[in-house]
């Protein structure tokens, strides 16, 4: 991975902000010309500092849905393991987040669900079926006191 100066820094804190800005407007907040802006981000992309870009999908009422955060324990915490459940993972867009872990658990996933029924079926059709799952344990949330991220347009 290259090393990250200021400029590339700020290319990705506006990219994290808005993904779909134009070339020609990002360069125009860095201070680049837009072919030099471009020429950084295909690096970072190329060098996997940037990974992808995702779109978040508004599933409904957000002050409606409710946050459970579910802590997974794999039976085995081998290459082959890790990396058959974080396929499978990848593959069901219900799981809304995935983060292997230190500690007490393997992996800490968050889904969205508008009522307990909702994450009845996800456990039952998906986390149940995961491959290597030992234990599962879910948390529902009361309510979100910070998100980072904005859920309206900008």
């Amino acid at each position: 991975m290259p090393a990250l100066d200021t400029t590339d820094r700020n290319i990705l804190r506006l990219l994290r902000l808005d993904a779909r800005m134009s070339n020609a407007k990002l360069a125009a907040e860095i201070g680049l010309s837009p072919s030099a802006c471009l020429r950084r981000i295909k690096i970072m992309e190329k060098s996997a500092v940037i990974r992808g870009y995702t779109a978040l999908v508004d599933t409904g009422n957000a002050d409606e849905m409710i946050a459970v955060i579910i802590n997974i324990t794999l039976e085995r915490q081998t290459e082959d393991h890790l990396d058959r459940f974080e396929a499978a993972v990848r593959r069901h867009p219900e799981i809304r987040e995935c983060f292997l872990m230190t500690g007490g658990s393997d992996y800490l996933l968050r889904v969205e669900v508008a009522s307990p029924g909702e994450f009845e079926r996800i456990h039952k059709e998906i986390l149940s079926t995961l491959p290597g799952v030992l234990r599962i344990h879910s948390s529902f949330s009361i309510r979100n006191v910070l998100a980072t991220r904005t859920r309206g347009r900008r």
